[in-house]
């Protein structure tokens, strides 16, 4: 029986940094050790935006140089493929769909108009940080604040909308990470992330979590830049009724 799932998931912005290569190293050396382990390549391009032209090519080429063997991914293929998100497009909607019926998400029709005026009213209300959260939610153009009615009317006329976590009211959410120990958030610091967004691509987020359930990953290996986004990780594990890999976020590297 597999002991260990890991994965190792970038995104094509660029070349490969060391910590990446580090973070990669270290999903290696953890499969190498366990035995029937296994270590996934998978390639997390839904920001389009941010898409660099030959960088996917540059990071398996870097990996190979650097003598890190990869048990499935868009190379070599696999029971879990496709390994690139961006391929996976039409996996996560049903997700997120699910989670607005379960009462864990909405729809938000809200435009840039809107979110710079929430802002700036929070703003002279004296908050630093303005967050669209369980505050501001209701004063906004969502599935929450508006009528069936006019829910339906916005998306039977095509309205663009986002998905967004409904972020529950103060609850603490408890990690325990292989490196730091127990890490614990209350939800009440925490915003309403979106999760599916109006080009029809899931975020980071969404993404991530699903892939990581649907390819059995026993243990998510990833920089410490990661972490404050555990916590919403972890609620959509339990949103979704799934078991919740183990975490360990690796300390980053800063200096030459």
């Amino acid at each position: 029986m597999t002991e260990l799932i890991t994965r190792f998931a970038p995104s094509p912005t660029g070349n490969l940094h060391i910590g990446s290569v580090r973070t990669a190293l270290i999903n290696f050396i953890l499969k190498s050790k366990n035995n029937n382990s296994k270590l996934y390549l998978r390639i997390e391009d839904t920001d389009q935006k941010r898409f660099v032209k030959g960088a996917e090519d540059y990071l398996i080429e870097s990996l190979k140089w650097c003598g890190i063997e990869i048990d499935e991914s868009i190379i070599n293929g696999g029971k879990f493929g496709p390994y690139k998100q961006s391929e996976r497009k039409e996996i996560y909607k049903p997700y997120a769909e699910q989670l607005v019926n379960d009462g864990f998400a909405y729809y938000a029709f809200d435009n840039s108009d809107d979110l710079t005026l929430m802002r700036e009213k929070m703003k002279a209300a004296g908050v630093p940080s303005p967050q669209y959260n369980a505050i501001t939610r209701n004063t906004m153009q969502n599935s929450l604040a508006l009528s069936q009615d006019e829910v339906d009317k916005k998306l039977k006329s095509g309205t663009p909308y986002v998905i967004r976590i409904k972020m529950p009211r103060n609850e603490e959410i408890k990690i325990n990470d292989i490196i730091r120990g127990w890490v614990v958030v209350n939800t009440n610091n925490l915003d309403d992330k979106v999760i599916f967004k109006s080009d029809g691509m899931p975020t980071y987020h969404l993404a991530n979590v699903v892939d990581d359930h649907l390819m059995e990953i026993t243990h998510v290996i990833r920089g410490e830049e990661w972490l404050p986004s555990a916590p919403l990780h972890v609620l959509l594990y339990r949103f979704f009724e799934w078991d919740c890999p183990q975490f360990a976020h690796l300390p980053l590297i800063l200096k030459p």
